[in-house]
């Protein structure tokens, strides 16, 4: 089947495991037929090199100019039309997300006046429920008007979209932060609107005659887009989901969501780090709740990565009954498990990732204060590289200065030199060339984080065999199991002590290593994932009708299409008429028992046939569809019909 897989690069993406999670599903379903759809946040996220990908930016200002004046009486009075569909639609789209919620609760971190989507609170559901449909029709609305007029970049950036925000932030029941916002803020949501908004113009979509505005760019030669698609596939929410939305209102093209990191929290601590404006915040917060509640509602199938992802869904409107869990899937090739460590290494703590403030290493160098204390042998690797983010290298620095402090070089004698037993390293340096080397290393792999998605480090020193000891935040109760220690976490005195408990006790390290590395194999394997997402895909296109192709009417083109005709078609008698195949009953003899059930659950005689009245044969109609002639009498189809013809 034809697979649109819907990706974004540049993204915030805590979990690390979007981008090498699609090259990996795209090598492994060979089977099917996949083309790439990247919408690129930042210029230096190029997407999939080496592959053919369908690329939008979403930075920057557009090719085209904004401003669009029409020559001539009609295509100004177009025009004016234009305008006030936009109009309507757009305060539709911001009506739906700056009303939508009830006094009381915070979101993000910002005062929005209510209830996020799914909750439930008495009264005030009919209304969310209501403004849900406005912010789906304006959203829709927009699309369209996209299709028609191919103005609507230029639109969102205009004078009437500014009037048209002010207006929703005034109005009741918008977040109480809004009421503040002055002209910058303004610009800057309506800015930050656009380029969300983006997608609703992309020429992605193959069939929209009026595609006046189109800027996606790409190497994917043209062949209808996502309008010939079997399947639309989003790796992430936000944005990239809308073509998939898209792709359902118009040509009814059933979309799975699969989330390895919450997108909603992840924009929300973006922002928080961006020092935006409280108004700013709260109104592009509330955008991105809407657009994940709606995104939850139309998604066929939503595969979360872990069960932390999962509440974070439910929390935001989506339906459990659709909810499916998938473990995301890494190469357990590389990683083998490796014996205890040597003997002048087995008090070895070992911490691996990419330093930052949510790592919280300081808490783990004030733990090992207390484990080198009650261990002097003991020692601690850093393996790890700062992060992207702004404070990460300071904060990398920080963490130096105070392992230096705490731990002063002492030598033995007079005549050593001294050692300090905290080392800073990177992955392929001497000591670390590769992961696995950093978690042969150690004896017991520590991580001390306040805020996880699914970490990376803690699977792979699963594969490798480790104990770990981990504080619980995320999924990484989810992750281990029973396979290893947790502590709450920023408490260095619980991390210290189960890192004592297992330094102490090799026999228990060897036994949660081994239980450790059993379950990883069974559960977070590529291979596992790529037999649960066949399975997947298989499922959703047997549940969807079959479509003809684009430009064409139902079986012009010539091409079988998947599951064209269902197992009914082939069961003899009136069970294909009655599932509306349009397949005639074949000439053979009375259906079984079963058949004569109505599709509804009731008789054959409430799809028409008078209490009483037996299913006889029909002599008319043509020859090839008459039935055969009556069996002797002592034959079983014989007797059925005598049977039959009974008062």
């Amino acid at each position: 089947m034809r697979i649109a897989l819907l990706t974004e690069s540049g993204a915030p993406d805590a979990s690390g495991e979007t981008r090498p999670w699609c090259d990996r599903l795209v090598r492994g379903l060979t089977g099917h037929e996949f083309e790439v759809y990247a919408l690129v946040r930042t210029p230096g996220a190029a997407p999939y090199r080496g592959r053919a990908v369908r690329a939008a930016p979403l930075y920057g200002e557009l090719p085209l100019p904004l401003v669009w004046r029409p020559e001539g009486r009609r295509a100004r009075a177009r025009g004016r039309l234009a305008c006030r569909r936009f109009a309507a639609c757009f305060a539709d789209l911001l009506a739906g997300f700056t009303t939508a919620w009830a006094p009381g609760v915070r979101a993000g971190g910002e005062e929005l006046g209510g209830t996020a989507p799914g909750a439930s609170a008495g009264a005030g559901g009919e209304r969310r429920e209501g403004q849900a449909d406005r912010f789906a029709a304006g959203l829709y609305g927009l699309a369209e008007l996209a299709r028609a007029q191919g103005r609507l970049p230029g639109l969102l950036r205009s004078e009437e979209a500014v009037r048209l925000l002010e207006a929703a932030c005034r109005a009741p029941g918008a977040p109480r932060a809004a009421h503040g916002a002055r002209v910058g803020d303004l610009l800057a949501v309506t800015a930050e609107l656009e380029r969300a908004l983006r997608p609703l113009s992309l020429d992605w979509y193959g069939d929209a005659p009026g595609s006046a505005y189109a800027f996606g760019t790409g190497d994917v030669p043209a062949g209808g887009g996502l309008a010939t698609a079997d399947l639309c596939h989003a790796a992430t929410g936000g944005p990239a989901a809308l073509p998939g939305l898209l792709a359902k209102r118009f040509f009814g093209t059933p979309l799975l969501l699969t989330e390895y990191g919450v997108r909603l929290r992840e924009h929300y601590l973006a922002r928080a780090g961006a020092r935006l404006s409280a108004p700013v915040r709260a109104l592009l917060g509330a955008f991105d709740a809407a657009l994940a509640a709606e995104t939850y509602a139309q998604a066929a199938l939503v595969t979360p990565g872990n069960a932390h992802t999962r509440r974070w869904q439910e929390r935001c409107g989506a339906d459990r009954e659709r909810l499916r869990t998938v473990h995301p899937g890494m190469d357990a090739g590389g990683f083998t498990a490796v014996p205890d460590a040597a003997a002048d290494h087995s008090t070895t703590l070992v911490w691996t990732g990419t330093a930052g403030p949510a790592k919280d290493l300081v808490s783990l160098l004030h733990a090992f204060a207390r484990v080198h204390r009650a261990e002097p042998t003991a020692t601690l690797r850093i393996v790890g590289a700062p992060g992207t983010g702004p404070e990460d290298a300071a904060y990398l620095a920080h963490c130096r200065a105070l392992a230096a402090q705490l731990f002063p070089d002492e030598a033995a004698d007079a005549c050593s030199a001294g050692d300090n037993p905290v080392s800073f390293e990177e992955v392929g340096g001497p000591d670390a060339p590769r992961p696995q080397d950093a978690y042969a290393a150690g004896a017991v792999l520590v991580l001390s984080s306040v805020a996880e998605g699914f970490p990376r480090s803690l699977v792979e020193a699963m594969l490798s065999g480790r104990a770990t000891v981990s504080t619980d935040v995320g999924a990484v109760c989810e992750i281990i199991g029973g396979t290893g220690l947790v502590v709450p976490p920023r408490n260095p005195r619980a991390l210290a002590d189960a890192c004592l408990a297992l330094l102490r006790d090799p026999g228990r390290r060897a036994r949660l290593g081994a239980a450790a590395r059993a379950r990883a194999l069974e559960l977070f394997t590529v291979d596992q994932n790529i037999a649960a997402f066949r399975g997947i895909y298989l499922e959703l296109m047997s549940r969807t009708p079959c479509r003809p192709a684009v430009g064409t009417a139902p079986g012009q083109d010539g091409v079988p299409r998947l599951f064209a005709r269902p197992a009914e078609a082939h069961v003899p008698g009136r069970w294909a008429a009655m599932r509306g195949t349009g397949q005639p009953a074949p000439p053979t003899g009375r259906p079984p028992s079963w058949a004569d059930q109505d599709p509804d659950g009731g008789s054959t005689q409430a799809a028409g046939r008078p209490p009483g009245e037996s299913e006889r044969p029909s002599t008319t109609g043509p020859a090839h569809q008459r039935p055969a002639e009556p069996a002797a009498a002592g034959t079983a189809a014989g007797a059925d019909r005598q049977r039959g013809a009974r008062p």
